[in-house]
This record gives C-alpha cells, sequence and structure tokens, in this order.
C-alpha cells in the first residue's frame, strides 16, 4: 500500500471535504482518504496495482481543484 499527500490550491470551503473524501472513497483501490482543510492537502492510501497516482489526481482535478504538487 502507498501514502501520497496531494497539495491543493486553498480550500474556499468545508463543503470541498466531503466532496472529495466521499469520491476517493469510492474509487477502486483506495483505503483511505483524509482532507487536511486547514493545509489545503488531501492524504490518500491507495493499492498501486489497483489505482496511479496520476489518476487519484485526475479525480480531484475532475472535481474542481487543482493540484499543485505531490510527495
Amino acid at each position: 500500500m502507498t501514502t501520497k499527500l496531494y497539495q491543493l490550491k486553498t480550500f474556499s470551503c468545508p463543503s470541498c471535504i466531503a466532496k472529495i473524501e466521499k469520491m476517493l472513497m469510492k474509487t477502486k483501490g483506495i483505503r483511505s482518504a483524509e482532507v487536511l482543510f486547514n493545509s489545503s492537502r488531501v492524504r490518500v492510501s491507495f493499492e498501486e496495482k489497483e489505482v496511479g497516482s496520476q489518476e487519484i489526481k485526475n479525480l480531484i482535478e475532475k472535481l474542481g481543484y487543482q493540484v499543485i504538487g505531490e510527495k
């Protein structure tokens, strides 16, 4: 299992948290997803055999949140 931290542009509202977490937890291969509102980061644990980091970034950006970095 892999854990990555995605840096997003600053969130404008707390409802972003539920929107992103709900979408990620529906994605096959993602074991946990946590949005850190104050730092505008998303911590995701996932199985690389089932979903890739680029796919996760694409899913987040599809919701309208720009990913500006990852660790």
